[in-house]
């Protein structure tokens, strides 16, 4: 399985559309506080979000609460537009920890200083990033094509 973290994230449907994702391809969701919303039983019923009872999800109260659980730091990838090597040029692994930031400002400079792995995703010079699920859907996507060769499937 894939570690999914969301630093911070700031609207919740696209929480909700990355915790389907996660649900879609067996990922685990591990969502850092503070929220910019409340994840609460009305609030996934108005989303229609019947499958977040499906979804394997932990939250923690700040990135050092995340960080110590984490065994292998080696094993982190954070995403950021400001990274000059791709997604595409990572080898990922079952197990792998991928991180994405607030929909406003991406990563703090102190959640990056702390690893070593930094990738983008490759754009157009129309934009300055994708949104933020779509991001998550990319990197999952290309994980698991790398994840399922490494295996023989």
């Amino acid at each position: 399985m894939l570690n999914i973290v969301l630093v911070e994230p700031e609207i919740p449907n696209n929480t909700g559309n990355i915790g389907r994702l996660c649900v879609g391809t067996e990922s685990r969701l591990h969502l850092i506080h503070p929220f910019g919303f409340v994840i609460n039983d009305a609030n996934l019923k108005r989303s229609g979000l019947d499958y977040w009872v499906h979804l394997e999800v932990t939250e923690y109260q700040n990135v050092a609460d995340w960080t110590a659980h984490i065994k292998d730091k080696s094993r982190v990838f954070l995403m950021s537009s400001h990274a000059e090597k791709s997604i595409y040029e990572a080898e990922f692994q079952d197990e792998d920890w991928l991180v994405f930031g607030k929909e406003s400002v991406g990563l703090s400079q102190e959640v990056l200083a702390q690893f070593e792995n930094h990738l983008t995703i490759p754009m157009s010079n129309l934009i300055r990033s994708f949104n933020i699920a779509n991001s998550v859907a990319f990197v999952v996507g290309e994980a698991k094509r790398q994840i399922r060769i490494a295996i023989g499937e």
